[in-house]
């Protein structure tokens, strides 16, 4: 995410809508393409919810702490437990210490260590650091972050105590099939990791072998880490677009074909389509999933969507989507119009990669093997 100012809330007037309301509102050798995983016999599909930005600090703060940690999930905190693995891009840090970054950000992000218990309720077992907030109070506050998310058993990726640690996928685990996920960011450069100072994983958006190589060669660690699927996730491009520049897609596509299993991205704040790119899903973007930002009334960013992937050892089988609302700091299941126009701009944006989007009650289904 670039921050905008136009696009966030300002503080003050969603403080008035409180009171008003009463409501919480380097270059590398060339490598081979990673082999696909062997096939498990006799495993159930698993069942993988991926979400876009989850920003937990500003107002959504003190809702957390006026109201406590199930507040922000709405009526989505089941879709979320329900699922075998959870994963999110943590778009704040969850620190007391630290001190904001020089020069000055428009936009700081942080949350009390009590926001943890929001991911734990949920279930969530994996975060990406990796992105334009991990180091908005510096380097103690990324690794205090760091620290709570180990306390408390959350997998992470995409930022570390050097570029060494934020290079290094996180391994889950669920039914028998285990899953790598490598994380990277394009901005900003810098919050950027060294190799001997804290920070983020971040890479240029290029096909070239003196940036992408960096990337096989992450998901070739996973695999032979073990992992059965991996997971590219990225934060990446501009505020409020609502669908990937022919460099960004080019760009999917050569991580696909470098041995990725799903393509997780996030930061435009607006969900954008999907591909089914030889047989394996690629979601440009997933949005946001919790926040206290400027809703814009043309490209409604308040309207928004989980992604549940359905999977085997041998990939993803099938993709539900449910349109979501956020309001007041708040997430909730979207109902009626807002149902309704979610729903058209996810099959038109979809449509357009070559995706086909049905209903099936309340829920948009892609059957990736169509």
């Amino acid at each position: 995410m670039f921050p905008e100012s136009r696009w966030l809330v300002p503080l003050a007037v969603l403080a008035l809508l409180f009171s008003s309301t009463g409501c919480l509102p380097v270059p590398t050798a060339t490598l081979p393409p990673s082999p696909s995983p062997t096939p498990k016999a006799g495993l159930r599909p698993i069942t993988l919810a991926f979400g876009g930005d989850v920003m937990l600090g500003r107002l959504v703060n003190s809702a957390i702490l006026q109201r406590g940690p199930r507040y922000p999930w709405g009526d989505v905190l089941p879709l979320l437990q329900d699922a075998d693995l959870a994963l999110v891009n943590l778009e704040c840090t969850i620190a007391e210490s630290g001190e904001p970054f020089v020069p000055p950000r428009v936009f700081y992000f942080r949350a009390h260590p009590k926001a943890i218990e929001v991911l734990t309720l949920a279930g969530v077992d994996y975060v990406t650091l990796a992105n334009n907030h991990a180091l908005d109070f510096q380097a103690p506050a990324l690794l205090e972050t760091i620290r709570h998310l180990d306390e408390h058993g959350i997998a992470h990726a995409g930022a570390g105590a050097n570029l060494a640690e934020a290079s290094q996928p996180a391994m889950l685990e669920a039914g028998g099939i285990k899953v790598g996920v490598v994380a990277f960011a394009d901005h900003f450069r810098e919050y950027q990791a060294t190799e001997d100072t804290p920070g983020t994983n971040v890479i240029s958006i290029s096909t070239k072998e003196q940036y992408f190589g960096r990337v096989k060669e992450s998901i070739q660690a996973a695999r032979e880490a073990g992992a059965d699927l991996v997971v590219f996730s990225i934060h990446w491009g501009p505020n409020m677009r609502q669908a990937p520049s022919s460099e960004f897609v080019a760009f999917a596509h050569a991580v696909m074909d470098a041995g990725a299993d799903i393509f997780h991205g996030h930061s435009a704040h607006l969900f954008q389509g999907i591909e089914i790119y030889n047989g394996k899903p690629i979601l440009y973007d997933t949005g946001d999933l919790i926040d206290d930002y400027y809703v814009d009334p043309q490209l409604r960013n308040d309207q928004q969507l989980l992604f549940l992937l359905t999977a085997t050892s041998q990939g993803v089988e099938r993709i539900e989507l449910i349109p979501l609302w956020i309001s007041y700091m708040q997430v909730n299941r979207a109902t009626g119009a807002a149902f309704d126009e979610i729903a058209e701009r996810i099959r038109t944006l979809s449509a357009e990669m070559g995706t086909e989007i049905e209903q099936e009650g309340d829920r948009l289904v892609i059957e990736v093997g169509k």
